[in-house]
C-alpha cells in the first residue's frame, strides 16, 4: 500500500523531496485528488501515463503555484489574465500556447503546440507546489477511464502500492474536475465543463464562451475521451422509475419513484441507495457525485440508476461525467 499521511508541515517537506525526485505523490486539490509529478521530469511524467494506464495522446494539466510561474510556461494573453485575476486560484483551467523555450516535458502536453494550466485552490496543494518550486503534472488519481477520486481512500484504492506518497487531507470541496477553456484559437470554448460556467467566463471576457465537445480520437484537454468517469457496471441516465436490481443514485425527492413489478424506491437497501442531495443542491451533489458512485459500484446491482440532474451550472458537469459514464 502507499504511505498515506496528513499533510503537516513535515510531510509536506517530504512530498516536495519525492516530487523533485521524480516521484509520484496523491495530492488533494478543491476539485479532485491529483496524481502529481514533476512536469520538467519526462521519466516522472512517464510514471503517471503507466500508473494510470493512460494513453500518450491526452494531454495532462499542469498545476501551478502563481501566474508567474505559469507565465514561464504558457503566453498569458490579456484575456488569460483576467481570468486569471478573477477565478485563480480556483477549479478554471485554460488552454494556452506554450512559450517558445517551454521547460515542460512534451509528454505532458502530449506533443500539442498548446499546453493546459491552473492554480489550485487547496492549502495542502499551494503549499506543496510552493515547496518544491515546480509546475506539477496532476491528472484525477484514478486509472484512465474510471472513477475520479475524491478522498485519500479512493487514491489508495486506485494504486496499490504505485504512487511513494498520499498525502490525506479529507474529501475534496468541489467533487468534479475543474472546467477546461481553450483561448489557444479564435472562439473561446469549454472544452470540459466543471465548476466555473460558460456565462461566468463570459461575462469576464465580454464576449460569447461556446462549449466544445472535442475530438475523442485527439484530445486537445483531460476528459474529452468518450468514456471516462466510469464505474464497473452499467449507468442509466434520467431515471424516473428503476428496474428490478439496479441501484438508485437519487438527487433530490423520491418519494413518488417506484421500481417496475412493484415495490418503492424509498425502500431499496442501504447498499442500494444513495441520494446525491435530499434538497436538491447541485453544488452537494457535484461534490458527492463519484464517491456515491463508488459506493453503488457493486457486483451484486446490475446497473446504476440516475435521477433527471437540472442541466444548469455545475449540473451541466455533473451531467457531462454521467453521460461518459454511460458510453461503450
Amino acid at each position: 500500500m502507499s504511505r498515506i499521511v496528513s499533510p503537516t508541515p513535515e510531510a509536506i517537506t517530504n512530498a516536495a523531496e519525492i516530487l523533485r525526485a521524480g516521484g509520484l505523490v496523491g495530492l488533494p486539490t478543491e476539485t479532485v485528488y491529483g496524481l502529481a509529478a514533476n512536469a520538467l521530469d519526462g521519466g516522472a511524467v512517464a510514471r503517471i501515463f503507466a500508473a494510470k494506464g493512460r494513453p500518450s495522446f491526452n494531454p495532462l494539466i499542469i498545476h501551478c503555484h502563481s501566474v508567474e510561474q505559469a507565465a514561464t510556461l504558457v503566453e498569458m494573453t490579456p484575456e488569460a489574465l483576467a481570468l486569471a485575476e478573477a477565478f485563480w486560484p480556483g477549479p478554471l483551467t485554460l488552454i494556452l500556447k506554450r512559450t517558445k523555450d517551454c521547460p515542460v516535458s512534451d509528454l505532458a502536453g502530449a506533443g500539442l503546440p498548446t499546453l493546459a494550466v491552473r492554480i489550485p485552490r487547496h492549502e495542502v496543494a499551494l503549499a506543496v507546489l510552493k515547496a518544491c518550486d515546480l509546475p506539477l503534472a496532476a491528472p484525477s488519481a484514478n486509472k484512465s477511464g474510471a472513477l475520479s477520486a475524491t478522498t485519500p481512500a479512493h487514491v489508495a484504492e486506485s494504486f496499490k502500492g504505485e504512487i511513494d506518497l498520499i498525502l490525506a487531507a479529507g474529501a475534496c470541496a468541489v467533487g468534479v474536475e475543474s472546467t477546461v477553456l481553450d483561448l489557444s484559437s479564435g472562439e473561446p470554448a469549454v472544452v470540459r465543463p466543471g465548476a466555473i460556467t460558460a456565462e461566468a467566463l463570459s461575462e469576464v471576457l465580454g464576449r460569447p464562451v461556446v462549449y466544445d465537445k472535442g475530438d475523442p480520437d485527439a484530445p486537445r484537454s483531460p476528459g474529452q475521451l468518450l468514456k471516462h468517469y466510469a464505474p464497473s457496471i452499467p449507468v442509466r441516465m434520467n431515471a424516473v422509475d428503476l428496474f428490478p436490481g439496479e441501484a438508485l443514485l437519487a438527487f433530490g425527492s423520491i418519494k413518488f419513484m417506484g421500481i417496475k413489478g412493484g415495490g418503492a424506491a424509498k425502500d431499496l437497501s442501504d447498499d442500494s441507495l444513495r441520494n446525491l442531495s435530499e434538497e436538491g443542491d447541485l453544488h452537494q451533489a457535484a461534490a458527492n457525485l463519484f464517491s456515491m458512485m463508488r459506493q453503488l459500484d457493486q457486483p451484486a446491482h446490475k446497473a446504476i440508476a440516475v435521477m433527471p440532474i437540472p442541466d444548469t451550472g455545475i449540473g451541466v458537469a455533473i451531467n457531462d461525467r454521467l453521460r461518459r459514464a454511460t458510453q461503450g
